[in-house]
């Protein structure tokens, strides 16, 4: 004879399974709400700019917006010979309504990052056109400049046509699509992109081993010395985070110059002579000093967090089973440390790839890196879009190697105390 089972109420009268779903429900939703601001301003300050400069990267539609009718009109040109009349009356009618709008200095600009040289003779043409008369648009457009009778100009505007492109991606690693539509590197004379993230992973890289070394005696005995001791040189390791970044770097101009205190004391001592004095501002040198000075904290701190919890009697155990105090500390000490090395060695790897402020200062010509570059050509150049192209290309660099960390090391393993 089966039993029935006795269903279970809440005080409220409705069956506890029910109430309890009720209340877990209630929970989430009380989560959900709480985190929602956090959600809200990531979304806001990272998902959207995020997706404004992948947007941004591939977007040329303004080329396209400006001059429709030449577009229309170069659908049917294969881009051998010279276009024909209609294609040169239509660039003059689209060119005359941006003069007369003011806005074909952004026109001369766009089509002076597809090829150098449009600026002075969109110029020139925004003088000239007012005089010209009905008809033979071709010969009245070539007698302005003698530009435009080449091929590669009228070729540079039709690359422009499609509304969004990956030919900004392609620039960035010294690349382009040729009239053939094959992918080609740029002469050997421009190539200096890929010289940029070569130098960019290199200073990284190095400044992340100079860190480290540097960082692992000082977190070491940081970890080892008695409180009151400890407490003094921490303040120490802290004391550059309440120091303005800029004041650093230009205290690194200070000292580093060829009449600075650091060359003085290599004259003084007798290293070199006053008339061969080492050059270690605006260049490599001087990027390398200044980051690893700068980025040392983020080293130590990890590696000190980890250290702490190391207990000191792990050594001595060592030590009474017959190893050196070599072999101990690479077979118990250096192993249990690795969680604190892969977060300080990342941390400095990622901060240090996207650094501009320093290597801008210190770096000069051969010191410079890509985030420097991106810089540029927000500033200058003004082509954002190569900038955002850039910049992503950056980010997937960062990630990328976050990837394969992961993959070799396990972010796991990663801890900060």
């Amino acid at each position: 004879m089966s039993k029935e089972t006795k269903q279970i109420l809440s005080t409220d009268g409705i069956p506890l399974e029910e109430s309890l779903k009720k209340a877990e429900k209630k929970n989430k939703i009380k989560a959900f709400l709480l985190v929602c601001p956090l959600l809200l301003f990531l979304i806001i300050t990272y998902v959207f700019p995020i997706g404004e400069m992948l947007f941004r990267s591939v977007d040329d539609k303004m080329v396209t917006n400006m001059l429709p009718k030449t577009y229309k009109a170069m659908e049917n040109w294969d881009g051998k010979d010279l276009p024909e009349e209609d294609v040169f009356k239509a660039f003059y009618l689209d060119y005359k309504i941006l003069v007369e709008a003011k806005r074909h200095g952004r026109l001369a600009t766009q089509l002076n990052y597809e090829k150098n040289g449009f600026k002075s003779i969109l110029k020139k043409l925004a003088r000239k056109q007012k005089n010209f008369e009905e008809g033979n648009y071709k010969e009245q457009i070539m007698k302005v400049h003698k530009r435009w009778g080449q091929v590669d100009y009228w070729r540079a505007i039709k690359r422009r046509a499609p509304a969004y492109t990956y030919a900004k991606y392609l620039k960035g690693v010294d690349m382009y699509e040729n009239e053939d539509g094959k992918i080609v590197q740029v002469p050997e004379n421009r190539r200096i992109h890929k010289l940029l993230w070569m130098r960019t992973l290199n200073i990284a890289l190095g400044v992340t081993i100079l860190c480290f070394f540097m960082a692992y005696p000082i977190a070491h005995l940081l970890a080892t010395l008695p409180m009151k001791y400890s407490n003094l040189l921490m303040i120490c390791v802290l004391l550059p985070f309440w120091t303005s970044l800029l004041v650093r770097t230009a205290s690194w101009m200070i000292l580093l110059q060829q009449q600075g205190i650091v060359n003085d004391f290599i004259v003084w001592i007798g290293l070199v002579s006053d008339d061969n004095r080492p050059e270690m501002m605006y260049n490599k040198t001087g990027t390398f000093v200044a980051m690893t000075q700068i980025l040392l904290p983020f080293m130590v701190l990890p590696l000190y967090s980890v250290m702490k919890t190391i207990s000191p009697s792990l050594m001595r155990a060592g030590k009474s089973l017959g190893a050196t105090p070599a072999i101990a500390f690479f077979k118990v000490y250096f192993p249990l440390t690795i969680p604190g090395i892969g977060a300080g060695c990342l941390l400095v790897f990622i901060l240090a790839i996207g650094y501009y402020i320093t290597p801008a200062l210190v770096g000069g010509a051969s010191g410079t890196l890509i985030s420097n570059q991106i810089a540029y050509h927000m500033k200058e150049t003004l082509d954002w879009s190569f900038a955002s192209a850039m910049g992503l290309m950056l980010l997937a660099g960062v990630l990328a190697i976050y990837w394969l960390y992961n993959k070799l090391v396990g972010v796991d393993n990663i801890k900060l105390g």
